[in-house]
């Protein structure tokens, strides 16, 4: 049985790929569980000093699987798991992401994109809210910039996502722009990253521990809602939702 995520490793940077291409990279419950697998095994392995977060086709994540989500709790998990990686977790995007795939995004540590790459936080226009993603995404990012984007579900470039806090930096060539990064942590001490990460992601943290569970019982509520059946049934069918005017 093949796995959603493919895996390569150089010079001690194991390259994590989301690799189900048939449905954009969505996190199914099986791409998520796959993923949170994989990450385990390098938080583990001594021979991992970073993680670096990519994937094949045009697409990064097209946010949560409408026909296989994955349960709340294991996308909270996810994130967190990212977050408290006592390796620096690196995003290589040279393609799409939306919904979901934005919560991944900013669980990173540090994020690069191509021009290639577009963002969009559709989940008002499913008729449901970016929930379980604002742990991550709201501590790492500009509030009134992201007010914007979260509320009318529109398209930005990397460059705005650099201004909003979601990428580090964007480069024509994103291997390129990456490379000292990788450099720069092949030469750090392994505890010395760990509890370097472990500083600048306290605050990251501090929302998890106060906020997953109500964002988790807001997003089982609202993917329950009659506005989101609809909103789903509409995406799927190529049409306008209801409320459309």
């Amino acid at each position: 049985m093949s796995t959603p995520i493919g895996r390569t490793r150089t010079r001690g940077v194991e390259f994590l790929s989301l690799d189900a291409t048939a449905t954009r990279n969505a996190l199914s419950a099986a791409l998520v569980s796959a993923l949170t697998t994989a990450l385990a095994e390098c938080a583990k392995d001594e021979d991992v000093r970073a993680v670096v977060l990519t994937h094949t086709g045009g697409t990064f994540s097209a946010g949560a699987d409408l026909r296989d989500p994955p349960d709340p709790d294991a996308l909270v998990g996810l994130l967190r798991q990212i977050v408290e990686l006592p390796r620096p977790v690196v995003a290589r995007i040279t393609g799409h992401v939306r919904a979901g795939g934005l919560g991944l995004l900013a669980a990173c540590d540090i994020a690069a994109a191509s021009p290639a790459a577009t963002f969009a936080f559709t989940e008002v226009r499913i008729g449901v809210a970016p929930a379980v993603i604002s742990l991550p995404v709201i501590p790492r990012t500009d509030p009134r910039a992201l007010a914007r984007y979260y509320l009318t579900g529109e398209r930005f470039d990397p460059a705005e996502a650099v201004r909003l806090g979601l990428l580090t930096t964007t480069a024509d060539d994103v291997d390129e722009a990456l490379a000292p990064i990788l450099d720069g942590l092949r030469r750090s001490a392994p505890q010395a990253l760990a509890e370097t990460k472990r500083l600048l992601t306290a605050r990251v943290l501090e929302t998890f521990d106060r906020d997953a569970a109500d964002l988790t019982a807001l997003s089982a509520r609202l993917f329950a809602s009659g506005p989101a059946r609809e909103g789903m049934t509409a995406f799927l069918e190529k049409r306008d939702a209801a409320w459309v005017v």
